[in-house]
């Protein structure tokens, strides 16, 4: 049974307990209607004969003639009079209980807005409702840390860029100042001042550029450009890329790829996610150590891993670690990484393509996990 099939028999369950209550009330007042009538024509006219007799000193007949033109010969008056009041009275105990509950549904509204973390308690007739309440308080709930999280992550963010931007732009500035003011340099001295500056001026286009990315895949779908991509092209060039920054600490790319083997989908978004990938394995491997690519089909999915030699990531941090705003580098470094898109953007477009991703972490090393369609 669906979910909506189960709310569905609450709901006539509810209803089914009310109209119980209503017909049992209904039963009772016809039941009195009838009372009334068999005594009105029974022992209630000996009964009021009688009394008028004891009480007034009348003869039989006259208390009877009073008795029969009272209360015999008006009798379709007084039961359509019973039936009138029969009738108030049911209406009014079956608007009284729906006025609870809606009473009841009103408190469990305010309960629901209410910042409190007590559970909403509502009447046993109300325990779908109540469920239904007490589970939309928790999303409400749960929505609402996930907000301030993301928004102390944002603000962070401003602190970690602005931090990591004032030390590259400070360098430029203090180069730039100092060939300035000593306009006679050696040649060798301004080249190599020259080339320090131009890399942290790199390094302050590549900080910037993190605020393009958020606002970048916050506010707008991926687009994607479908083509049949020779994975193993794609993945040799990338490794090539990384040539210049893995050689100086002795790493290195080991590819084990099928040379046949065609990933569909966008190849200058999946680049990217396996730029981000290959980046990461990077910055948090060992020196000395091989970055291994391996990718294979089975059955209508293609499975790419990259596995580095590098420190172990708790499971807390693999919980998160492809959130926006996350970094790996408690200490912010700014030579690992910039504001923790990276890996975000990277599930993004792989969801694009209808596929996931996944990191594994042991004392050997981590593994990230690319699964994608083949057709």
């Amino acid at each position: 049974m669906n979910k909506k099939q189960s709310r569905g028999s609450k709901y006539v369950l509810f209803e089914r307990k009310l109209m119980r209550k209503i017909l049992s009330l209904v039963f009772v007042s016809i039941c009195a209607v009838f009372l009334l009538r068999e005594l009105i024509r029974g022992r209630f006219g000996d009964t009021v004969v009688g009394f008028l007799t004891g009480l007034f000193h009348l003869d039989y007949d006259d208390a009877l003639y009073i008795y029969e033109i009272t209360f015999r010969n008006n009798l379709e008056t007084i039961l359509a009079g019973a039936i009138i009041i029969a009738i108030i009275v049911v209406f009014r105990y079956s608007i009284r209980w729906m006025t609870e509950y809606f009473d009841e549904i009103s408190a469990g509204c305010d309960a629901l807005l209410d910042e409190k973390t007590e559970l909403i308690t509502l009447s046993p007739e109300m325990g779908f409702l109540e469920l239904k309440l007490n589970e939309c308080k928790n999303i409400l709930e749960k929505r609402e840390r996930d907000a301030r999280q993301a928004e102390e992550r944002k603000n962070d963010l401003v602190v970690y860029l602005a931090h990591d931007i004032r030390t590259p732009l400070t360098s430029v500035i203090g180069y730039l100042d100092l060939m300035k003011e000593a306009p006679d340099l050696p040649v060798e001295q301004r080249a190599r001042y020259l080339s320090i500056t131009l890399d942290k001026a790199y390094r302050l286009e590549q900080l910037i550029n993190e605020f393009f990315e958020i606002t970048r895949f916050n506010l707008h779908s991926i687009p994607l450009t479908r083509e049949n991509i020779p994975l193993s092209f794609l993945l040799m060039q990338l490794a090539e890329e990384f040539y210049p920054i893995l050689t100086p600490s002795g790493k290195s790319v080991h590819m084990d790829v099928p040379e046949n083997l065609i990933l569909p989908g966008d190849p200058d978004k999946l680049a990217r996610v396996f730029n981000n990938i290959l980046k990461n394995a990077a910055a948090y491997s060992f020196p000395d150590t091989v970055i291994e690519i391996r990718a294979r089909k089975e059955a209508e999915l293609i499975h790419i891993t990259f596995t580095n030699q590098g420190p172990q990531i708790p499971r807390e941090q693999l919980d998160v670690i492809f959130e926006k705003f996350y970094r790996l580098d408690s200490a912010r470094s700014s030579e690992k990484g910039g504001a923790g898109l990276g890996l975000a953007i990277a599930k993004e477009i792989v969801a694009a393509h209808h596929g996931t991703i996944s990191a594994e972490s042991d004392k050997q090393g981590t593994t990230f996990s690319v699964v994608l369609p083949a057709i």
